[in-house]
């Protein structure tokens, strides 16, 4: 478990920029903690110390800053990763879930063979955030639906605010390592 100064230190390596993508948005921008190998470290440290004995075979990670967190745990867990991506962007045979958006929808999709043929996979999936948990949500779905088994969603920062967590809790277990309320 992160103590109170780890999380500190993680926190403060995260930029914010405000106004981003639009105004009165407070963009939470990870490139800085990307480039701050002592707080990066300290996070993906934790992580492979958490997910040690949950005995996964993969990593989903949420296009496009989840892979990032996803491949380099896979790999320091020697599991496979996952790509999950916006409708159209993965280039062989996929499958796909739809979510809801203020105005309109959107989907997620993952190659057809991801789990390579393994009915239920066990399989974390991984984001840099959570905001209102549509994503999320079907992206834990797509893995359900698919034969794995979404152990559960881990997010490095969650906007406690818009509640998106308590969404996708209705699904699957979910780790937060800083909430921001």
């Amino acid at each position: 478990m992160l103590n109170q100064t780890e999380k500190t230190i993680i926190h403060n390596a995260i930029r914010d920029i405000h106004d981003f993508p639009e105004p009165g948005i407070v963009f939470k921008d990870i490139t800085t903690l990307l480039n701050n190998a002592d707080a990066y470290g300290m996070l993906m440290t934790h992580l492979k110390t958490r997910y040690d004995q949950y005995n996964l075979d993969f990593i989903a990670g949420i296009d496009a800053r989840g892979f990032i967190f996803g491949s380099a745990l896979a790999q320091m867990l020697h599991v496979g990763f996952v790509p999950i991506r916006k409708k159209g962007k993965l280039p062989h045979s996929t499958v796909s879930e739809s979510y809801d958006l203020e105005y309109g929808s959107d989907e997620v999709e993952m190659h057809v063979d991801a789990f390579r043929g393994k009915k239920g996979a066990r399989v974390l999936l991984i984001d840099d955030l959570v905001a209102t948990g549509g994503t999320a949500a079907a992206a834990v779905r797509l893995i359900n639906r698919s034969h794995g088994e979404c152990v559960e969603a881990c997010f490095v920062l969650g906007l406690n605010f818009l509640e998106g967590q308590k969404k996708i809790e209705q699904l699957t277990p979910v780790y937060t390592l800083i909430g921001i309320d």
